[in-house]
């Protein structure tokens, strides 16, 4: 009896058991949102006014160039160090950042976390590591701005632009009470070791150094009549003005700033609002190039 059932047992075959693959699905349902969303928004861009009004400048570009790259930049670095994550990687850092930029936020962590899933010799468990890169980024620009309120405190009373107490104290106060507690619960919030939250939270005040700085070398590049100093100021109020989350018109407020830091009347909101739809023309032709790649890739697999 015994020698009749090792011999059925040997001429079973193994049971399929179909794979799970719906990260596969759901970077697939992203990257047709995505197409959507940057298909309804080509038609607003403008390209023939906004080909007329780009600087010719080297610096100009050369400074877009690195201030648009700093962030997957910069998370690809975070990301080699705790995946090794390989070159291909920054096609979906890229990804990520141009989700989140055109679809809605944390679409881009999703889209990054369905990536990182089909890739099992990357990491075995990517949520972790993705939350905490994204918490200690919050961190570091709550206290950058912080840092940069006290400083331009005496300032912001002289530039009278509608920005009230209310809003600035609302503003410091979330800010302020969101960080104490993920200091509090920073135990149970984080999962990686302090060594690596410490290195990642040291890339993300880098990042934000270096794009403050590049958007003054792309202002004074396009207006070189304005000195240098002033346009630093200025992209350090504008990283002030767009992380306050209380305070309301951020684009008027920002221009209100401009206006009485810099003068040139209507020159340098043209041009911010140039820059602006420039970072947006590059969001959606870089979106819809990896959103068609990954269908492809998606159909084949």
């Amino acid at each position: 009896m015994s020698s009749n059932s090792s011999v059925a047992s040997s001429r079973l075959v193994p049971l399929q058991v179909p794979e799970r693959n719906w990260q596969r699905w759901l970077s697939a349902a992203i990257s047709i949102a995505l197409l959507i969303a940057i298909v309804s928004q080509f038609e607003h861009l403008g390209l023939a006014r906004l080909r007329a009004a780009i600087p010719v400048s080297l610096m100009f570009w050369a400074a877009f160039g690195a201030y648009y790259l700093a962030l997957p930049t910069s998370e690809w670095v975070i990301f080699h160090r705790l995946w090794n994550l390989p070159a291909s990687g920054f096609a979906a850092l890229l990804r990520k950042l141009v989700s989140n930029e055109v679809l809605m936020g944390y679409s881009g962590e999703v889209a990054f976390y369905s990536w990182a899933r089909q890739r099992s010799g990357l990491t075995s468990a990517p949520f972790g590591a993705i939350k905490d890169v994204s918490v200690t980024s919050a961190l570091a620009g709550n206290l950058v701005t912080l840092v940069m309120m006290v400083a331009a405190w005496p300032l912001l009373g002289e530039l009278h632009i509608g920005v009230g107490p209310r809003e600035i104290a609302l503003s410091i106060g979330v800010m302020i009470v969101v960080s104490v507690i993920v200091a509090l619960f920073n135990r149970r919030i984080f999962s990686l070791p302090g060594k690596d939250l410490r290195f990642i939270f040291g890339m993300h005040l880098l990042r934000l150094a270096a794009t403050t700085t590049l958007s003054a070398v792309m202002w004074h590049s396009a207006l070189p009549d304005v000195d240098l100093s002033l346009w630093v100021l200025l992209a350090a109020v504008h990283l002030l003005v767009t992380r306050l989350p209380f305070v309301p018109n951020k684009d008027l407020v920002f221009a209100g700033a401009a206006l009485f830091l810099v003068g040139h009347d209507g020159q340098v909101a043209e041009l911010i609002a140039l820059i602006a739809t420039m970072i947006l023309t590059m969001h959606l032709l870089i979106g819809g190039v990896l959103a068609v790649a990954d269908l492809i890739d998606t159909a084949d697999a």
